[in-house]
């Protein structure tokens, strides 16, 4: 039974670019996108979000309580 040899400062190393390849990876997903798309998607938003308010009920005030 033999154990494998590692150097650490090389394994910390490895290890710090792959969670910085994370983050970048989150970050061309999250603000690499065109103007054209990002207006899209805010126009999308506020279209669902007004047909859900658009849907609430509301409830009767009980002020004389």
């Amino acid at each position: 039974m033999s154990a494998d040899i590692v150097n650490l400062r090389q394994f910390r190393k490895d290890k710090a670019r792959l969670e910085k390849e994370k983050k970048a990876e989150q970050n061309r997903l999250t603000f690499g996108r065109a103007k054209a798309e990002k207006s899209l998607t805010k126009a999308r938003n506020e279209k669902a979000e007004k047909a859900l308010d658009q849907g609430r009920l509301d409830k009767p005030s009980h002020d004389d309580e």
